[in-house]
Formats: structure tokens, sequence, C-alpha cells
């Protein structure tokens, strides 16, 4: 689509729909910001914008007028596109784009595109690394940190752009086509958006629906659900797995990651030489290694990187150790099976945080998993009671409620003895106390390091 001189409206006035308004700006388009948000102040929003840009802002309800010059909305991914205002745009043809496709119609270069319910952000930084220590133009974009169309402006032919999307990001992309992409796994998570986990599914399958057998589809092959999506891709599949064997791809075998291909196996490390905690982590590595393989970087290169990557912030991330009791930073862990590959990382009895904004998750599985390493439970937020019933019912009785984030963490400073750790690994988003989990995430940081200090 040619947007030059067209009115496109942008939906949601935060860092995407800021990101989209530069862009369409820069391709002299003529964007139109709204905010259903009455509490957004539009000069605020104004200030983040280019100085004398010819936006109009508008916050509240968007007047039925509006519509009627409108060429394309650009739907930010907060923004839900199975509802009254949504329709309002599809009754009158109006195209729904996401910022993720939006960006895409301006990318140059290749891209590898990364989806799955956890170990995105890992998987995605990690990939990003190894592609800049190989290749001269690289940019690491979407869910990780810049969106998209706030970096594709500066792609050019040799690029590689490395992206993190998520299943809110899918749900609009059209003709988005990497050349690599992945989805590491699919567990439940976001069923307050997508309702069914056949929804859900079907959503993070949608990153292959462009590709075709020139491209590569990287796939848990322990999973039941890429497993499936594996049987019908379109794209060649290459496998990875910490449990068993595939027939092409990567696994581990007791402590060493092998690959096999065409009948060959080849040993290419032993777990140990990473700087990364937990078998979920040994996947995320040997996605990062299938999808640089696929991208044409020399397997010694690869595993050179992979030895020296450190983790991501706020995902198991090790803060400090205060009087013999480890802190660790898992704010990252926003849903269930997220949280429980953070206590399964842990070597030490634990104190665990959890709790937050009520995703419709169930929390069963993450209470079982527990299995003695847990010797508290402190809980907050939204979920708390919530969570409380479900470790009841699986016999772990010793929680406790904190009513605010400070009074949590002073809980747990007196609750763990030396050789224990405190795991902030929640289980939960942080909406309703914090913006993000980042936020969630600084805050504990800066507690340990007042006990610390």
């Amino acid at each position: 689509m040619n947007v030059e001189g067209k009115k496109i409206l942008i939906v949601g006035a935060g860092k995407s729909g800021i990101a989209a308004a530069e862009l369409l700006l820069s391709a002299k388009a003529v964007p139109v910001l709204f905010d259903s948000n009455e509490k957004t102040d539009p000069e605020e929003v104004r200030k983040k914008l280019p100085e004398g840009a010819q936006v109009k802002i508008l916050v509240g309800a968007l007047p039925a007028q509006e519509l009627d010059e409108i060429s394309l909305a650009v739907f930010s991914p907060g923004v839900a596109v199975d509802t009254p205002f949504a329709d309002r745009i599809r009754e009158r043809a109006i195209p729904i784009w996401g910022e993720v496709e939006l960006g895409y119609a301006f990318l140059k270069g290749r891209l590898i595109a990364i989806t799955g319910t956890n170990g995105k952000t890992t998987t995605t930084a990690l990939t990003g690394q190894i592609m800049r220590d190989y290749y001269p133009s690289v940019f690491v974009v979407g869910n990780i940190g810049d969106p998209i169309t706030a970096e594709v402006s500066a792609t050019r032919e040799d690029s590689v752009t490395v992206a993190e999307i998520s299943s809110f990001q899918l749900e609009t992309a059209d003709a988005f086509h990497p050349q690599v992409s992945a989805i590491l796994n699919i567990t439940p998570d976001h069923l307050n958006r997508h309702h069914t986990m056949e929804n859900y599914a079907a959503v993070k399958e949608s990153i292959t629906k462009n590709q075709t057998k020139e491209d590569t589809c990287v796939l848990n092959y322990s999973d039941p659900y890429t497993r499936a999506i594996g049987e019908r891709c379109p794209a060649r599949v290459v496998w990875f797995s910490s449990a068993q064997q595939p027939p092409e791809g990567l696994y581990l075998d007791g402590e060493e990651i092998w690959r096999t291909e065409g009948g060959k196996k080849e040993r290419l490390m032993n777990i140990h030489e990473m700087q990364l905690l937990g078998v979920h982590n040994v996947e995320n590595v040997m996605a990062a290694i299938a999808m640089s393989l696929a991208f044409g970087v020399p397997l010694e290169n690869i595993l050179d990187t992979v030895r020296r990557f450190r983790a991501v912030e706020h995902r198991i991330e090790f803060v400090a150790e205060v009087n013999g009791v480890a802190w660790y930073n898992d704010s990252k862990g926003t849903n269930p099976d997220a949280a429980i590959r953070g206590i399964r990382a842990m070597n030490r009895p634990t104190v665990l945080i959890g709790g937050g904004y009520d995703k419709q998750s169930e929390y069963d599985g993450w209470i079982e998993a527990f299995g003695g390493k847990v010797k508290k439970l402190v809980l907050i937020g939204q979920t708390r009671e919530k969570i409380a019933e479900c470790a009841a019912r699986h016999g772990f009785t010793d929680y406790v409620f904190a009513d605010s984030f400070e009074e949590c963490l002073d809980i747990c400073a007196k609750s763990a003895q030396p050789g224990d750790a405190v795991l902030l690994s929640p289980a939960c988003a942080s909406w309703g106390m914090f913006p993000n989990y980042e936020v969630r995430g600084n805050v504990f940081k800066e507690y340990v390091n007042r006990l610390k200090g």
C-alpha cells in the first residue's frame, strides 16, 4: 500500500503508536493518533512526537466522521481486534494492520521472527547477538525493545532483522513473511484475549502462513501443539527437543547438545559451557542455533557467541547474594509455564513471590512444580486468593499475603535463611501494581541492592 498523502488512523498512543506515527510521517502519510483512554493527555502525547509534527491527536471517543477519510487503521498490540470498535472499522472496509505489519511493509533485508509462549526474549536476544557477531547490519526489535516501526527506516538490503513477535501482534499480520520463523512452545496464556487454546495456538501458527519450502521454521519436537504444526507447516521444518531425538534438528542427550542431519549425528557442546541456567534455556539455545545455521552463520561462530551469552534482564536474572541468600529476578515469568521454568532453575530452598494480574490462568501445574523446593510462597495482587486456594488444594499451605510489593519483599528478607534463594517469578502479569514486568523487576532489584548496600 502506498501511504503517501493518505489519512491513517493509529489506535493506541503508547510506544508502538508513537513509533507508527513517526514512520508514517516519514512516508508522507497523514497520521491520526487515537487513544480511547479518556485520561490520556494529548499534550503529553504530543511531546513524544517530533517537534512540529502534523499529527491530529484524539482521546476518548472517536467521532464517526473521522473514519470517513481513513484509508488504513494501525492497531497497537494491546488493542483487541474482536471489539465493537474494530467492527466499526471493518464495516467501512478499512484494512486493520498491526504495528508489525506496518513495519514489515517498509522492511529491507532478511527477517527472523520468533514467537511462543515462553522463551521468546532470551531466544531473540541470543539470536540477535549471534547475528550481530557475524553480520554488519543487524536490528533486534519487537517485544524485546523497540517496535519494528521504530527501526525499519534504518534497514537496508543487506540487513538482518530479528523480531520477537507476540500473539497480539500476529492477530493483525497479513503479508508478514519471515525467511526463518520459530515457535518455541505453546502453553496456556492470554486466554482473556484469545478465549480458547485453539484460537491461541492458531494465532501462533500464523507466523508461518506466508512461508514456503524455501524458508525455515524451527519447532519444539516435544510440544504437542508445535509438533502438530510441523506436520502441516509450509516451510522446511527443523526441530529441537530437550526430551527426545527428532528426525532432523537439535536435541539434548544427558548434558550434551547434539545435531542430527541427513542421518548423521554431531555433538555441538556441553550445557555447562553455557552461562544460562535451566533446561528451558537449553531449549532456547538449541532454537537459536537452528535459526542461525539456517541463516548461514558458521557453527563455530554460533557456539562462540552462545558460550559468552548471559541471561537477559528479568529472566532468571541473578541480582545479588545478601547474607547468604541468593536473590533472582524472574519478573518476566508472567504465566504459570514460564514460572515453572524459574522454579526448576533454582538449586536452593526458595522463598517464592507469586501473584498479580488475572489473565484467566490456572495454577495447578505451577503449584505441583514446587516439589519440596519452595519453602514459602508470598502472594500479592489480584490473583492472590485464587492462587492460595489452588495451593491449599494441592497440600501447600505455607503461604502468606502481602498488601504491597514493599511488604512482600520485607517478608521475603525475613523468611529467607542463609543458603536459601528468593525468587520473583509471579506466574502473573504485573498490571494493576506496575505498568509492565520491567518496572516490577527493577523495583525488586532496587530493593535487593539496598539490602546489599
